[in-house]
């Protein structure tokens, strides 16, 4: 019973491990991405149809690539990086691969939210493109953001269970080394009550920050 308490706490450190830096990483690359989807789009601030039709392309090409699939696609990539296609450092350059376009998509969902007219007064006062960007859609757009980076943390985190079955590490590797292939429901049912208090207690960060961010409801 110890040694499987211990195996559990060392899973759950992988995986949060994993979630949490795929997570910031993604947000690195997929931030600045949506920006530009938003800024580039036919109706944004500097509208240019080929940049936007081509980055759109390529974030939509690779959203439609089941996870389990990059997963192994990306091997030789992974191995590249890392040294490595196994455990929870390998299974970090997967999950950023497939949560950046992902994440691109839902900061321009959250950009497109901002009020036009709000945009429109600062294009009149002669602000440039990057502070119409910092001052304005970041700020006004935060909370939806913030509700986007709970979703998109949860999102990674069944990505990172998911990678348990090629070796991943984490709480999903646990769940199928443990419990799958020795028939042991226990430790899946166990696992799946972890992984499921982990995305409430995300879910509920993530609502209480957007709230308290949010103008509206103030």
């Amino acid at each position: 019973m110890g040694n499987m308490l211990g195996l559990v706490g060392t899973g759950l450190l992988e995986t949060i491990y994993m979630t949490l830096g795929s997570t910031v990483i993604a947000y690195i690359i997929g931030l600045p991405v949506g920006l530009l989807l938003v800024v580039t789009d036919k109706e944004g601030i500097r509208p240019h149809l080929v940049l936007n039709r081509t980055v759109g392309i390529i974030v939509n090409i690779l959203r439609s690539v089941p996870f389990i699939i990059l997963l192994v696609w990306v091997m030789p990539v992974t191995r590249a990086i890392m040294g490595t296609t196994i455990g929870s450092k390998a299974t970090v350059v997967p999950l950023v691969i497939s949560a950046a376009p992902f994440v691109a998509r839902m900061v321009e969902s959250s950009a497109k939210e901002v009020d036009r007219g709000v945009i429109e007064a600062t294009i009149s006062m002669g602000a440039s493109t990057m502070q119409i960007v910092r001052k304005v859609l970041m700020p006004e757009a935060k909370p939806s953001l913030i509700i986007g980076a709970a979703i998109a943390i949860t999102t990674v985190l069944g990505y990172s269970a998911m990678a348990g079955i090629v070796g991943g590490g984490g709480l999903g590797a646990i769940a199928i080394n443990y419990g799958y292939y020795r028939s042991n429901s226990q430790i899946m049912l166990l696992m799946v009550i972890v992984l499921v208090v982990i995305v409430q207690i995300f879910q509920e960060i993530g609502g209480r920050l957007s709230n308290k961010t949010d103008k509206r409801i103030r």
